[in-house]
């Protein structure tokens, strides 16, 4: 099915739903638009239809705009210039694909990226088929019938199966067929306090991201090249990162993603760090991360008066920033994440605040680097 952003885009305006009490400050424009990207279907290997809905918005704030082969979604502003910096959120979102059909009509999944069974058990599902959207639900025996022992135990994918309410494996053919995507649905809700919960933050606010930095330097009179990428792939393969910083040639990348916080009960914070939401962007700190572009964040942060926190590992990213940073010869680059709670569940949640100030952040970067700029 094919997500047109023409249509979705029409509820920019529509859209009268009062703002809850306590809410951080965010343009508008801006909060409807990641409404439409967080509601819209999105899993790794099925993404052209809903870059569709990016490239619209971005339109409006590139000089230029183009798909590369795979599917990268791009938007660039002041194309002419240097040196070139890659702002990079992928636009993919975990989920399934269809691996096999019953006889009895069922349809058996392998997973898209990483998802816990538990947070699957008894979710509403919408499945790309040959002729649209075919809704269904993750089926699991009822309490009543398993077991006392087994109660306990963790189900697995393949103790499970999606039910699309069809009367055999010929009915649910008519349908879907083996290698279609399915998504776990869970919409945009706002909550107290800032907090917003969606299925798909991770990583539609990277996506987000990039785009609204673009808006932020539209008009103003830089060095640099900022080019905005809505990747693909991220949750399965990374592909989409590694052909776009080979073909883009940046100079620089700030990668934008989801990081844990460790707010909530059952976190380590001596293991996991100190995160919370509504503490102000995350500044990535590790081996992949390249010094000179992480201090230029944190300074342009500084002196915009913009509060971050950090996060540090001792390997890789786990985000586009591992495939970036090894392209070519070595692309200099760092990660500038969200706070998120409860990560690929249909319940993740960010605090609206934290998010608003990440292209803040990176447009203040982006209007300190000059062509003289070296990152050795």
């Amino acid at each position: 099915m094919t997500v047109r952003g023409d249509i979705v885009l029409q509820s920019l305006e529509s859209s009268s739903e009062p703002r809850p009490s306590g809410r951080d400050h965010m343009r508008k424009e801006s909060l409807e638009f990641l409404k439409i990207l967080v509601s819209a279907p999105l899993p790794s290997g099925f993404e052209r239809g809903a870059q569709e809905i990016w490239m619209k918005y971005a339109k409006e704030f590139a000089d230029e705009t183009r798909y590369d082969p795979y599917g990268n979604a791009i938007a660039i502003l002041n194309p002419q210039g240097k040196p070139r910096l890659m702002v990079m959120g992928h636009g993919d979102a975990i989920g399934m694909i269809i691996t096999y059909i019953s006889d009895s009509g069922y349809l058996y999944y392998e997973t898209v990226g990483g998802i816990d069974p538990m947070s699957l058990v008894s979710q509403r599902v919408m499945i790309h088929g040959k002729k649209g959207i075919v809704h269904g639900v993750i089926g699991r025996k009822a309490i009543h019938m398993i077991l006392p022992e087994d109660r306990t135990k963790a189900p697995k994918h393949e103790d499970m199966w999606i039910d699309i309410g069809a009367k055999d494996r010929k009915d649910a053919e008519k349908l879907v067929a083996v290698g279609d995507y399915g998504q776990s649905i869970g919409d945009f809700l706002e909550l107290k306090n800032s907090i917003a919960i969606g299925s798909r933050f991770d990583n539609k606010v990277g996506t987000w991201s990039a785009i609204e930095t673009l808006r932020l330097l539209k008009g103003l009179k830089i060095d640099a090249c900022v080019i905005a990428v809505s990747s693909v792939q991220e949750e399965c393969t990374g592909a989409g990162a590694s052909t776009a910083a080979f073909h883009l040639e940046p100079d620089c990348a700030v990668v934008v993603d989801v990081t844990h916080t460790t707010d909530h009960p059952g976190t380590q914070k001596e293991k996991y760090g100190d995160v919370k939401l509504g503490g102000g962007p995350v500044l990535e700190l590790g081996p992949p991360i390249h010094p000179i572009v992480r201090d230029g964040l944190s300074e342009a942060a500084k002196k915009a008066k913009i509060k971050i926190q950090c996060a540090a590992q001792g390997g890789f990213t786990r985000t586009d920033a591992d495939s970036i940073f090894k392209s070519r010869g070595g692309i200099p680059t760092a990660g500038l994440s969200v706070p998120n709670r409860y990560m690929h569940t249909t319940v993740e949640a960010i605090h609206l605040g934290d998010l608003d100030k990440v292209p803040q952040v990176i447009a203040a970067y982006a209007k300190t680097l000059k062509k003289t700029t070296k990152f050795y």
